[in-house]
């Protein structure tokens, strides 16, 4: 049974392998706390499963911003989902949505609402502030 006790665990579990900067720990967690069907609704890579996005994506953020911490700001349980809402922070040092490192530092926010079951992720929605990220790195935004 899911309770929000155990989302809130499950959240963290996944929260303190993504601050911990390790990949293969990220992906192990990942591996363990989601359900290998798990559904990513936001934009990603076409046809690939929450884990496989998930993984993904840090593979990607840690080679683009090496320091990148996420700060929960606001945790909302209710029923078998969670909202998360997050500000980021990071150094950029690699090539990012083409852009080249500019060793600018960035914060921007997220909200993930995630549904838990079994105790697992199963679904996960989310809302990337890509325009204050893109702003903060000088691209110019008409």
């Amino acid at each position: 049974m899911t309770t929000p006790q155990t989302n809130k665990a499950v959240y963290k579990q996944l929260h303190d392998a993504i601050n911990s900067l390790d990949l293969e720990l990220i992906s192990r967690t990942v591996d363990e706390v989601f359900h290998p069907d798990a559904v990513f609704h936001a934009p990603g890579p076409v046809g690939a499963t929450a884990p496989e996005a998930v993984k993904g994506a840090w593979a990607m953020l840690l080679r683009e911003f090496p320091d990148i911490q996420v700060t929960v700001e606001d945790m909302i349980t209710e029923g078998d989902k969670t909202v998360f809402r997050t500000t980021v922070t990071g150094t950029h040092q690699g090539e990012y949505r083409g852009l080249a490192a500019t060793g600018r530092t960035i914060t921007y926010d997220e909200i993930f609402i995630i549904r838990f079951s079994e105790g697992r992720v199963a679904e996960v929605w989310g809302v990337v502030d890509v325009f204050s990220q893109r702003q903060q790195l000088g691209e110019r935004i008409p």
